[in-house]
């Protein structure tokens, strides 16, 4: 595996090694030891899938309380992918970092704890899984506003199609975050 740091270096890119042949082609798309030696020792609890059509931007959420570490990667399709540090002892406080990811392309991207994460569907239908370092729990989970002006997020389009969680999500400067 390669791994690439973004502008923010606790947000990583995970290129898997591909064998391709005639057949097709394979690669491994997680192995714990792997994983551990890059860095990433989280354990992984719980798996989450999403089918999504063009234009729908889920996010940006985070959990307060039990915050989530997220492994992203495309199955089919292809995304607009958004982490947005929520630490305010961070350094990076408020930077956001993204990423297109694509069944393609077979990039994944590593999101530690402490960060909003959404993304934006850009090809025509796109599935989605992420893997996370912690339970569901939808009594701690907050929203960030997607197009916040303080997050400066170059979204590629205008008018994207949302949830009304997303709709209601709060601005940063009035939302719960972490320390």
């Amino acid at each position: 595996m390669k791994v690439t740091a973004t502008e923010h270096p606790d947000v990583l890119i995970v290129e898997p090694r591909v064998f391709k042949d005639a057949r097709g082609a394979f690669f491994e798309a997680y192995n714990q030891a792997t994983f551990s030696k890059l860095g990433i020792s989280n354990g992984f609890v719980q798996d989450n899938q999403s089918t999504s059509k063009k234009d729908v931007l889920r996010g940006l959420h985070y959990q307060i309380h039990q915050p989530q570490g997220k492994l992203i990667r495309v199955l089919g399709g292809e995304i607009f992918d958004v982490a947005v540090d929520c630490r305010r002892k961070s350094a990076r406080f408020r930077q956001a970092v993204y990423v297109r990811l694509s069944a393609e392309n077979r990039r994944m991207l590593w999101i530690p704890e402490g960060f909003a994460h959404g993304f934006l569907v850009l090809s025509d239908q796109a599935e989605v899984l992420y893997k996370t370092t912690d339970f569901y729990a939808p009594e701690h989970e907050r929203t960030l506003l997607w197009n916040d002006p303080v997050l400066s997020i170059p979204w590629p389009t205008a008018r994207p199609i949302l949830s009304v969680k997303d709709q209601q999500g709060l601005p940063l400067s009035k939302a719960e975050l972490f320390e």
